[in-house]
């Protein structure tokens, strides 16, 4: 290979493995490459530990309260719980998130998925990993729910206009919350797919912006904001847990429906066979019973000598603690 052709690789590759830039167009990833960085992502969210996963969720259900903080208080200031320019600061706290790369179950309805869908990941590794970051993600929300409702931060009026942003969602029927929390869950899967589609910062900043946005102009609920909305209702008394259970449960439903058969699947869908042009999907892949009741995933090392991934048995230490594409591309 000519060193001209060696330098480009190396530019167009992350340590990973994952693209950093397009083939076709350098500015403009396909879907399958646009797949290869979130299947990046993933076998990073795999390898945490729980105490990493679990801190990460906190994070991010501690910065999402800033979200019903902030719409609180600029909505008080208008004067109209409903008002759209109300709602233009509820995109805060899903900004810290992404940007500071915090775990929000939501996400994870797309990225973890995708080694699920490829039989790379097991379905157990991936309740395990929902399980944490949704509950670290719930602790967080209620944290800030407690403060916000025991202590003096919402001045008169935005306390009220607290209480009538929660209460309007535990106004609304189950049925309607669930397909709410749909279209909630397919907007967050998709800004994360689009968030692996840019190539810097400031394109991330305004994609995260305008999609979360939509989810209150919509009248959408999302889970995790919604739990503290609800638990502030609870912790004031004008609520019992069993109306904010109601009110989670179902949205929660929605949003994984939604972010899993609209986005991570049909996404999926549209990648080819050939998603790793690295690795050897068949040897990457789980058996049907590691698949469905194992902890792991498939996770081959390159051999010293050439291209060829190293057999199942040869690479089970490694499987263990390596990453799924911690080699670089071989030249």
């Amino acid at each position: 290979m000519l060193d001209s052709d060696r330098a480009r690789q190396t530019l167009d590759r992350s340590e990973s493995g994952a693209p950093a830039s397009g083939h076709a167009v350098r500015d403009l990833f396909s879907t399958d490459e646009i797949f290869q960085r979130v299947v990046a992502t993933a076998d990073e969210e795999f390898v945490r530990s729980t105490r990493l996963l679990f801190f990460s969720g906190l994070a991010a259900g501690l910065s999402i309260g800033l979200s019903f903080v902030a719409r609180a208080a600029l909505s008080a200031e208008i004067g109209d719980a409903s008002s759209l320019a109300g709602a233009a600061l509820y995109p805060v706290g899903f900004l810290l998130i992404v940007l500071g790369r915090y775990q929000l179950f939501t996400e994870n309805t797309l990225t973890p998925v995708t080694l699920v869908l490829t039989r790379i990941a097991a379905v157990p590794a991936l309740l395990r990993l929902w399980g944490i970051v949704l509950l670290a993600n719930v602790l967080g929300a209620a944290l800030v729910a407690a403060v916000l409702a025991r202590t003096g931060v919402f001045d008169a009026d935005s306390a009220a206009m607290a209480r009538e942003i929660a209460m309007h969602g535990l106004e609304v029927p189950t049925g309607a919350l669930f397909w709410k929390g749909v279209f909630a869950g397919w907007l967050v899967a998709s800004m994360v797919w689009l968030n692996h589609a840019a190539r810097d910062t400031v394109t991330r900043f305004f994609i995260v912006f305008a999609i979360m946005f939509l989810v209150p102009a919509a009248d959408l609920f999302h889970c995790i904001i919604g739990a503290c909305e609800t638990l502030y209702l609870v912790f004031q008394g004008l609520a019992g847990i069993g109306d904010a259970a109601r009110f989670f449960g179902a949205v929660v439903v929605g949003n994984t429906v939604g972010g899993v058969l609209l986005v991570a699947i049909l996404n999926y869908g549209q990648t080819r066979r050939t998603r790793f042009p690295d690795r050897d999907c068949d040897d990457l892949a789980l058996t049907w019973r590691e698949f469905l009741f194992g902890v792991g995933r498939g996770a081959p090392r390159r051999s010293e000598a050439g291209n060829a991934p190293l057999s199942r048995d040869e690479d089970q230490e490694g499987a263990e603690t390596g990453s799924m594409l911690d080699q670089p591309v071989s030249a």
